[in-house]
């Protein structure tokens, strides 16, 4: 990402604000995703991966929800505001590294209802965990703290396979409503699974365009399409050749996984 660029002048206040809120304790924040890729366009998310010393307080939950449910852009996008999705994790749960690892405060616009009930986000198990903290190792760029990769433990390939074993079907089971982002993540799982590389999601789907039949290539490049902002990708009347690509996808990524294992 460069200075002055359209990334970093959206970026910008929301980083400063994320290390108001968390203060003394922001150990790292790394901007990873999109915005560092190559992918980013109008409706792309800010992808924020955090690293403190300890636990988040309760009255520093409430002062990060307060002021992400003001800052962070509704999905879909309906203005200015880019939508913030930030992970929030402390350092000793993942330094040294272990399986499954553990995150201390997520927020993403699809748990918005939950914070404007007051239900916020408690440590817990978090297998996504795998590929933020690779991705953020690999390719973030550093807001605040060292480089990622002199602050996180690698991340184990097998740990990775693990995490989209565990992931798959909840992610499968979710497609309603969210039909571009499920099939382009089923392509970065699909080339994690057989290369250990986590991928951009335009990436994983040029890489396997090549090797799909037809039918399942026509339903990956309509969403790379969108998701690079090439055409609309509307899916109302596309829902046999989606559910078969589901499919298709699902049973070659865990074949990738078995042969890891």
């Amino acid at each position: 990402m460069e200075a002055g660029s359209e990334p970093d002048a959206i970026v910008a206040p929301i980083a400063r604000a994320v290390t108001e809120v968390l203060g003394g304790n922001t150990t790292g924040l790394y901007l990873y995703g999109s915005a560092v890729t190559g992918g980013w366009r109008h409706d792309s998310d800010i992808d924020l991966l955090a690293v403190v010393d300890e636990s988040l307080g309760d009255e520093v939950r409430d002062a990060l929800a307060d002021m992400l449910l003001r800052a962070s852009g509704r999905w879909p996008r309906s203005g200015p505001a880019r939508p913030v999705e930030l992970t929030v994790v402390v350092r000793d749960d993942l330094v040294p590294w272990r399986y499954p690892p553990r995150s201390d405060f997520v927020y993403g616009e699809w748990l918005r209802a939950e914070f404007e009930r007051g239900d916020l986000p408690t440590p817990t198990e978090d297998t996504d965990l795998a590929f933020l903290v690779t991705m953020a190792r690999d390719s973030g760029v550093a807001l605040a703290g060292p480089p990622a990769a002199h602050l996180l433990d690698p991340v184990p390939a097998g740990d990775l396979v693990r995490a989209i074993t565990a992931g798959l079907p909840e992610l499968i089971a979710g497609v309603d409503g969210d039909e571009r982002n499920v099939v382009l993540t089923l392509a970065r799982m699909w080339v994690t699974a057989e290369t250990g590389a986590v991928v951009s999601k335009a990436d994983a789907a040029a890489a396997l365009l090549p090797r799909l039949p037809a039918e399942h290539a026509a339903v990956l490049r309509l969403a790379r399409a969108g998701y690079l902002g090439e055409a609309a990708d509307s899916w109302t009347d596309r829902r046999t050749e989606l559910l078969s690509f589901l499919g298709y996808a699902g049973e070659r990524i865990a074949a990738a996984c078995a042969a890891q294992g």
